[in-house]
C-alpha cells in the first residue's frame, strides 16, 4: 500500500460530515451543485481523489490506499465520523473504508456500483487513448479539442464530462489527468480487493440505474455478501450517473438517508 496521499478538497456547510466522492475522470466539482442543498444542515466535503482534480498524481489506485486518503482527510480535518456517500469508483472507495475503517463511518450510500471487479476495458480504455490520442498542440480552444473527441466518443455528456481534465496551461492545453497512470491502473480501478470482510453495524443504501449494466445479480450477490444488511433501490430507465440523469430524485434519496436518525 502507497502513503497517504493529502486530497485536495472543497467544503462548505457546517454540521454532521458529508463526504462526496466522485467517479472515474471526475473532481469534487462534480457534486457542487447536489452539495449547496446540503450545506444548510451538514459539512459536505468534496475532495478530488488520487490522479484526479487538484490532488497529488501517483502511481497506486488501490482502493485499500484510496480509503486511507480518505481517512486522512477526516483526521485532518478533524472530523472522527462522516456519512459518506460515492459513485462508481468513488463508491467502491467507500465501500473499502467502510469495510477497512468502520469506526470512522456513519452511515454509507453507494451510487450504481457493487463491491466486484468489472470489465468495462473496452469503454474506459477507449475513453484513455481517445483523450491521449488528441493533438492537444494543434488545438487553438476546446471546441477544437471537443471536435477531435467527438470522432471516437458520440455521446456529448460524455464528452463534456470528459473535457472538465481539459485545462489551459500558459499558450498549451493539457490534460489535467494523468492518461498513462489511469490506463495502466485500470485493471486495479475495475477490480476489487479481496479479503475485505463484510458491514452489518452500519446503515448502508445502494442506488442504481435500472437501465445501468453495474450493479446485476452478480452485483446483488456481492452487495449481500459484503453488506447483508444494506437497502437496494433502483431506479428504472436511470443510467450509471443517476445524480445527473435524476437529479432531484437522488438528491432526496441522498437527504433522506442522511436525516435518518443517527444510528
Amino acid at each position: 500500500m502507497t502513503d497517504a496521499v493529502e486530497l485536495h478538497c472543497a467544503e462548505g456547510g457546517d454540521g454532521p460530515a458529508l463526504v462526496m466522492l466522485h467517479g472515474l475522470y471526475g473532481s469534487g466539482n462534480n457534486w457542487r451543485g447536489i452539495a449547496r442543498s446540503f450545506e444548510v444542515g451538514h459539512r459536505v466535503l468534496r475532495p478530488d481523489l488520487r490522479n484526479h482534480g487538484q490532488s497529488p498524481h501517483c502511481p497506486g489506485m488501490d482502493y485499500r490506499a484510496m480509503a486511507a486518503d480518505v481517512v486522512a482527510l477526516l483526521e485532518a480535518r478533524g472530523i472522527e465520523q462522516a456519512d459518506i456517500m460515492g459513485h462508481s469508483m468513488g463508491g467502491k472507495v467507500a465501500m473499502a473504508l467502510a469495510l477497512t475503517r468502520p469506526d470512522r463511518l456513519r452511515r454509507l450510500m453507494v451510487v450504481d456500483i457493487a463491491p466486484m471487479a468489472y470489465d468495462h476495458e473496452a469503454e474506459h480504455g477507449g475513453l484513455i487513448r481517445a483523450m491521449q490520442a488528441i493533438d492537444l498542440a494543434a488545438a487553438p480552444d476546446r471546441g477544437a479539442v471537443d471536435a477531435q473527441l467527438a470522432t471516437e466518443v458520440s455521446h456529448p455528456m460524455i464528452r463534456q464530462f470528459l473535457l472538465t481534465n481539459l485545462q489551459r496551461r500558459g499558450a498549451q492545453w493539457v490534460w489535467r489527468i494523468p492518461l498513462a497512470t489511469l490506463a495502466e491502473q485500470l485493471p486495479v480501478i475495475q477490480g476489487w480487493p479481496e479479503g475485505l470482510g463484510t458491514l452489518t453495524e452500519r446503515p448502508v443504501r445502494f442506488v442504481h440505474g435500472g437501465a445501468s449494466d453495474y450493479v446485476d445479480r452478480a452485483g446483488r450477490a456481492a452487495i449481500a455478501r459484503h453488506f447483508p444488511a444494506a437497502d437496494v433501490v433502483r431506479y428504472p430507465g436511470v443510467g450509471h450517473w443517476l445524480h445527473a440523469e435524476a437529479p432531484q430524485r437522488f438528491t432526496d434519496e441522498l437527504n433522506d438517508f442522511v436525516t435518518q436518525p443517527h444510528p
